[in-house]
């Protein structure tokens, strides 16, 4: 295959590594250094008002909560100047410190309109989400940034509602919201959840590609959760989470960064961003490497997110976005529980002999966000993307080879109307994306001993893909009476699924569900700062194509064991209501949702002793399920004093989910994630630029076999962190101690069928003590 031959890619990560050095550390002029201090100066009476909290931005609470729910990027300004002074308004923002304190209100929503905004990006997207009548999430990368960001993971933790692991600590996300992704505990693309990268398509027929997800050069990330994505595309029970870059107007002009520690980890990244006239740019380069805890888990990986944006008037502008990541991720398989309470560094027999390993050899993201503001009412944003992931998985007997290439648009457009003296928003939008020609996977000899006499490469079987979704949205909300609003809304989906076995044999099959998803709700604003909401939605997730290939196996000749037949899998849908209440009072912030789903052909898979071999699994509908849970966060200020500050973030999701009357499992329990988990945080910050922080992370049991007879053990891990942050300065150090108490836990599962003696081999492996350091530069 053209990209087995991987020495290449480390020559051409030299040669852009370097360009890209000369780039960043020679692109300043100093006009632009001149136009920057005058924009500076532009904003002197905004700054004056902040100065109070100047000192670092960790006086407020994580944004990682609920409390500071985000912005997008204006896509469009009043006036020239304006444009112009975003980037010296970001920079005041960075010393708002406790007006974040209350995150988004209905003060901040009654500012925010189609056209630019002067309130600050995360402010901005969180007045724009409390139109949502349901449970979302903000999360501020320059509160995540105090730590170790090695993974998604780490960007995503401490939000209700949300399970993220890195088994391994590598990029292999383990991503569950509501329940969603249950049936893709052994795949290397995320499904259940829709992600965006900048409002724009990232999730394909397949899935999410998780090397795509690095977490730096992130400036803030929304998550949706459930039905609450509607608008911006998506039908899964997961909902949506929506990336957001930095930009020139966002950045700094020069960043460095360097995390170091156990387990022979170092990440280093170098990034840029400017405004050079109507245009500017934004551009981070990430290299890691990482040893492992547990034997055969090095992880390496080298990317690029680059963004260039050009505002042609005050109603137009356009931006491109390039993402590049190329990773390598050893492959230790999964221990029992016994395993992992004995030594949990070790890899499961016999793949700890067998060098097993995954490699996605350089995955290309293109696309491009072009906003046209119509009038002061109405805009409308069109975009597209272009994805090309090849992924080399050298597991098991066999390898398999994927060539995957995509092609996604959206579409969206807003208004916002006064109808017989009430306030009236309107959404509607599309979201497409489909397979291109030449996506098609391979599966080829790899160990010998398995095929004697047959060379290693050849080939086995070969299959082709060519799926499709399509979301035609629209929604309103209207201001029924003051305060209260009703929301009313809909989706219309099209999935069409199609494959080929090419060889040895030739079949074929094809599917084209079509689907209406309806959803309505309403919230109530007591308060500018406090209000409840509810929601009815129905979902809509077609399997990914390659699930299909799940049906009867090759009895005979090399291919012996390999799928060779398409199964018959429905689209699962499910009914979800929410109700829940979210606010501030006197400086505590709080969010609270219950959710109820019941859910029909729930996509679901399992792991088993042959379909490990040909790394695999075996997927299926489920008999009637029922996913509920709560989602509740907390987090304010204990004590002030002097410029001093005493702060606390908690997060804790309950799930429960299970079958109903199931002629096998009766009511059991689904596999894949805890019942209960929690997480926690107390933050010191000090005037003179100290802070610390200590972290509490709790999970109960999770069940591992659908016949709940395998189960982890529960556990509780407790980190500390202590760091300086220069005051007026972009300036940081920090020191991490991770699960101060060495405990050995499993923070996952790849769900297996049954259990042998009530234990299997379906455990994942959590980080056992380490200690981590990183420094962080950045100065304009």
């Amino acid at each position: 295959m053209p990209y087995q031959d991987r020495t290449r890619y480390g020559t051409m990560k030299n040669v852009v590594t370097k360009s890209l050095a000369t780039l960043l550390l020679g692109s300043v002029s100093f006009e632009s250094l001149d136009v920057a201090r005058a924009q500076s100066a532009d904003m002197s009476g905004m700054s004056v008002q902040m100065n109070n909290h100047h000192h670092h931005a960790m006086n407020a609470p994580p944004a990682k909560s609920v409390a500071q729910k985000p912005a997008a990027e204006a896509s469009s300004g009043k006036a020239g100047a304006a444009a112009h002074t975003a980037k010296a308004a970001n920079a005041a923002d960075d010393d708002m410190g406790d007006m974040y304190m209350g995150g988004a209100s209905a003060s901040d929503a009654e500012k925010v309109d189609v056209t630019a905004s002067r309130l600050a990006p995360i402010r901005r997207a969180g007045a724009q989400l409390l139109s949502i009548p349901g449970g979302t999430n903000i999360i501020d990368s320059k509160m995540v940034l105090k730590q170790r960001n090695a993974t998604s993971a780490d960007l995503l933790s401490y939000q209700p509602g949300v399970y993220a692991q890195a088994p391994a600590g590598s990029d292999d996300l383990r991503l569950s919201i509501r329940g969603s992704g249950l049936q893709v505990g052994a795949n290397a693309t995320r499904a259940g959840v829709i992600v965006l990268f900048d409002d724009l398509p990232a999730t394909t027929p397949i899935g999410s590609f998780n090397e795509l997800m690095e977490p730096l050069g992130i400036q803030y990330t929304e998550v949706l959760r459930g039905g609450n994505g509607l608008d911006k595309g998506s039908l899964q029970l997961g909902g949506l989470i929506n990336f957001h870059s930095f930009t020139g107007y966002d950045a700094k002009t020069y960043q460095a960064r360097v995390e170091a520690g156990s387990f022979g980890y170092v990440k280093e990244q170098l990034s840029s961003g400017k405004v050079i006239g109507k245009s500017d740019y934004y551009i981070s380069v990430t290299n890691s490497y990482r040893a492992g805890y547990q034997d055969q888990t090095k992880a390496t990986s080298f990317g690029i997110n680059a963004n260039y944006g050009y505002r042609f008037n005050d109603s137009v502008d356009t931006r491109f976005f390039f993402r590049y990541r190329q990773t390598y991720e050893g492959n230790p398989y999964y221990l029992t529980r016994a395993q992992v309470r004995e030594n949990p560094k070790q890899a499961q027999y016999p793949y700890n002999t067998w060098g097993t390993y995954t490699i996605e050899p350089g995955t290309k993201y293109f696309g491009n966000r072009t906003t046209v503001r119509i009038d002061d009412a109405s805009r409308i944003m069109i975009g597209a993307t272009y994805i090309d992931a090849p992924m080399d998985h050298q597991l098991g007997n066999t390898s398999s080879i994927y060539n995957n290439f995509y092609l996604s648009g959206v579409i969206n457009y807003t208004r916002n109307d006064t109808i017989l003296g009430h306030k009236s928003e309107t959404t509607a939008g599309i979201y497409a994306t489909g397979d291109l020609p030449g996506s098609n996977f391979m599966n080829l000899v790899r160990r010998q001993a398995a095929y004697p006499g047959v060379p290693v490469g050849t080939l086995l079987t070969k299959q082709k893909l060519g799926g499709s979704s399509t979301l035609f949205h629209v929604s309103n909300n209207t201001e029924i009476f003051k305060n209260f609003w009703l929301t009313a809304g809909g989706g219309l989906s099209y999935d069409p699924r199609s494959g080929s076995v090419v060889y040895p044999v030739q079949n074929h099959f094809s599917t084209a569900p079509l689907n209406f998803a309806p959803r309505g709700g309403f919230r109530y604003q007591f308060t500018p700062d406090i209000r409840i909401y509810g929601n009815v939605s129905r979902s809509v997730q077609s399997a990914q194509d390659w699930q299909f290939l799940s049906g009867s196996r090759y009895t005979s000749g090399l291919a012996q064991g390999q799928t060779e037949g398409w199964q018959k899998l429905e689209p699962q849908t499910a009914t979800t209501f929410e109700v829940g209440s979210e606010g501030t009072y006197k400086g505590q912030h709080w969010s609270v949702s219950y959710y109820h789903s019941a859910v029909h052909n729930e996509l679901l898979s399992a792991v088993t002793a042959v379909s490990q071999l040909y790394n695999s699994a075996v997927f299926t509908n489920a008999s009637r399920t029922t996913h509920q849970g709560v989602e509740a966060g907390i987090n304010g200020t204990l004590f002030k004093w002097n410029g001093n500050a005493i702060t606390y973030m908690q997060s804790y999701t309950w799930s429960d989910f299970h079958y109903n009357h199931d002629p096998v499992f009766g009511h059991n329990r689904l596999p894949g994630v805890p019942e209960h988990y929690y997480q926690g945080e107390l933050h010191a910050d000090f005037k003179n630029g100290f802070y610390t922080t200590f972290d509490v992370e709790a999970a109960s049991s999770i069940v591992a076999s659908y016949d709940n007879g395998a189960r982890t053990a529960p556990y509780h891990i407790y980190s500390y962190t202590l760091g300086y942050l220069w005051p007026k300065k972009d300036r940081r150090v920090y020191l991490q101690f991770h699960n101060l108490a060495n405990k050995h836990y499993a923070m996952g599962v790849v769900p297996v069928y049954t259990s042998t003696n009530g234990d299997a081999a379906a455990e994942l492996v959590g980080d056992g003590f380490g200690i981590f350091a990183g420094v962080d530069v950045g100065f304009n």
